[in-house]
């Protein structure tokens, strides 16, 4: 099988691109660049791109820079971009956007000619539905979304639960005290197929482990997304309480993860980026494994088949064989059990393992 646990982000390429401006409604001012053409590669199109194709990121709450989520979906974007030689154009949002203020981001952005546009987080699905009816020649692409039915709307979604699946097989495996942890950012459907792959995972090893599960804030406060200190005093709860290893989906609020678990000599376990290389260098070594959903796959298919016309509409899902979703292996924590794992991913794959996307 492809390993899945390759590393699909260039992070130096992350590094050299502009700072994201701030976003607000129709005052926004986003930051437009023009990706150079490829010079190892040629497009996959039979004709040049016609210059109507501008690629448009508007960004979840975190934005670029969160070390996740956001810079995945900008990376794939920008791959394509370079590829194809389009311009592209990126917003930020800010924590007390309303739905009205993601409308008239995207409409700023569909009025200035951007197409396609990618509204990365399901905090976008009212606003999209909205807008592309306004705008039926333009693409839209949500990430994390599948619930816009619209001709002209690609919804981005992953098997998070199979990803999950792998790390909780890991968390497993390592646990010394048979106890571990999962700190979810917001209690929301999305992320609850985060923490059934990890419980699912985990008990296929260990069938008596104990699990300690918790949500940071509940919709619709979304501030557990990004929220060091209480992901900080979760974990800090959890290893108190005889969990070794704790897995963090919670956006920026996993950094907080990392710190207790480096004050209290534990191990953590990262998501969507591999977080051993986006982590701050003090916290790197405790991060055994992350568990990878390659939003970069999913947003460079998007904008490439687009522009070459071969985009469908309705929800368009990246699993794990599709290389939507994997686990890292950076640190070298985890090397003497790769094999084990990858075997549960082939069952996973072949359909031997069918994984639980909820808890209930």
């Amino acid at each position: 099988m492809p390993r899945q646990r390759t590393i699909l982000l260039v992070l130096s390429a992350v590094l050299a691109l502009a700072a994201v401006t701030a976003c607000g409604g129709e005052s926004a001012d986003p930051t437009t660049t023009t990706a150079a053409p490829a010079t190892t590669a040629a497009p996959t199109t039979t004709e040049a791109p016609t210059p109507d194709f501008k690629v448009a990121v508007a960004y979840d709450l975190a934005g670029r820079g969160d070390g996740g989520f956001n810079d995945l979906a900008y990376n794939g974007a920008e791959q394509a971009a370079a590829e194809l030689g389009l311009e592209l154009t990126e917003v930020t949002a800010k924590a007390e956007d309303t739905d009205q203020d993601r409308s008239d981001r995207l409409r700023l952005l569909a009025d200035s000619g951007h197409n396609p546009i990618i509204a990365v987080g399901f905090t976008y699905a009212g606003p999209v539905a909205e807008v592309a009816a306004e705008y039926p020649d333009v693409w839209f692409g949500i990430v994390d979304d599948g619930t816009v039915e619209a001709p002209n709307v690609a919804g981005l979604v992953f098997a998070e639960e199979e990803g999950s699946f792998l790390v909780g097989v890991v968390a497993a495996l390592e646990s010394e005290t048979g106890h571990v942890g999962f700190i979810g950012g917001v209690n929301v459907p999305l992320i609850v197929k985060f923490e059934a792959g990890y419980i699912a995972g985990a008990k296929t090893v260990n069938p008596d482990i104990e699990i300690t599960s918790t949500y940071l804030s509940q919709p619709p406060d979304f501030s557990g997304f990004n929220d060091p200190a209480k992901g900080k005093e979760a974990a800090k709860g959890m290893f108190d309480a005889g969990a070794d290893i704790v897995y963090a989906a919670a956006g920026g609020s996993g950094g907080g993860l990392f710190e207790a678990a480096t004050e209290g000599g534990y191990l953590a376990i990262g998501v969507d980026a591999d977080q051993y290389y986006t982590a701050a260098p003090e916290v790197r070594d405790v991060i055994m494994t992350s568990m990878l959903k390659n939003v970069n796959v999913a947003t460079h298919t998007f904008t490439t088949q687009v522009v070459d016309g071969s985009v469908q509409a309705g929800v368009n899902v990246f699993d794990l064989e599709a290389g939507g979703v994997g686990y890292s292996t950076s640190g070298g924590l985890i090397d003497h059990i790769v094999g084990e794992v990858d075997a549960y991913a082939e069952q996973i794959i072949s359909g031997e393992i069918a994984v639980p996307s909820s808890t209930s």
